[in-house]
This record gives C-alpha cells, structure tokens and sequence, in this order.
C-alpha cells in the first residue's frame, strides 16, 4: 500500500524586522482621532514651557533690571553674579553625592516629550535657574517676583511631564535656589555699606 506523499511547509523561524512605530496613545484603543489630535496639543505645550519658558524668565529679569534705579541696578547684577556662582557649584555637589536616572532610563517604557541625554537628572537646573532669577527679582519687584516663581515651577512641573525629571529633582532645584539667593543677599547686605558709594550708586548723605 503507498503510503500518501504529505508535504511539510518549513516556516522560517527569522525574526521580523518589522518594527511597529506608530505612537503608543494612537495603539490605545477607544482614542479618536480628536483626542489624539488634543494630546498632541497637550505635548506640544509641555514641551515649549520645559524648554522655552525659561528663556522668557530670563528675558523679564532683564528687562526689569533695565528700568531699576541705578542703586538697585547694582545690588542686583551683584547678586545675581554671587547666586549663579552658588548655584552651578552646589549643583555639582549635588549631582556628585546623589544619582537620580532619568525616568525614561528607570523605565524604557516612557518616552520622553523630546531629545534628552542620558545622564544624571539630580538636581533640576534648567528649576534652580528659574527659581533664583524668580527669588532675585522679587527681592526689588514684590509685585512680579511672585509672578515669576509660579513660573520657574511651571518649568519644573512640565519637565517631570516631558518625563526627563522626577519630582526629588525640581524640588532640590529649587531649594538651591533658595539658599543661593539667601547667601548672595546676605553677602551683599554686609559688602554694600563698605564699597565706594560710586560703586553702589547710593546718593550721598
């Protein structure tokens, strides 16, 4: 008796080079294309306060510095110089004693709003810079200084939503603020009274 003649179909077991790229909100079932298009938005928006908002901190700042009093003028480009300084030095210690990965680094998974390096997220600078602009213009415009520090947390709070920061960072950015301003406003009440009054710009007694 002959025996049937069965063919076997041999699969290749090579994987696909296939990659799916589409976004991971548009494989979400049940988003329509309206949602999508208001997440987009949404992004969009984070992205532009993370990377852009503190530009325009800064643009402020000096803007308000231009129509100060020649006194005033003096004492804050002095502390502002004495606050950079601390700040870039105790964000360097801070990043020396203390590691915090990216959260897209902790997990692969989350991709962040834009481009970003993979390096140490600890502490915030993009925060603490905000912040001690925010605390130095305060110190001679109570009145948009506050407006300012909402602001430079603004920045803190979208990139924690861009997913480059955790919130330990934003917030040890803004305690170097603090400590930088305090020390630079301490120093500088304790400098002004021993400069030639040419220097400070005070009118003569």
């Amino acid at each position: 008796m002959a025996l049937p003649c069965v063919r076997h179909t041999r699969r290749s077991r090579r994987p696909s080079l296939l990659v799916d790229v589409t976004p991971s909100r548009a494989r979400r079932p049940g988003l329509t294309q309206k949602t999508l298009s208001g997440l987009t938005v949404m992004d969009s928006l984070i992205v532009a306060v993370a990377q852009y908002l503190l530009f325009v901190i800064l643009l402020a700042a000096a803007v308000i510095w231009l129509f100060l009093p020649r006194p005033d003028k003096v004492g804050l480009a002095v502390q502002a110089i004495v606050s950079l300084v601390i700040v870039v030095v105790l964000i360097k210690l801070a990043a020396a004693v203390h590691a915090d990965p990216r959260p897209f680094v902790v997990d692969p998974s989350i991709k962040p709003l834009f481009t970003h390096p993979v390096d140490n997220g600890f502490p915030s600078d993009h925060t603490a810079l905000a912040a001690t602009v925010a605390l130095l213009v305060m110190m001679y415009r109570r009145s948009i200084g506050p407006a300012l520090l909402a602001a430079s947390i603004l920045v803190g709070a979208a990139r924690m939503a861009a997913h480059v920061h955790h919130g330990q960072d934003i917030v040890a950015g803004m305690v170097i603020a603090v400590v930088a301003v305090a020390i630079a406003s301490a120093t500088w009440r304790w400098v002004r009274p021993r400069l030639p009054r040419r220097l400070t710009g005070s009118p003569l007694v």
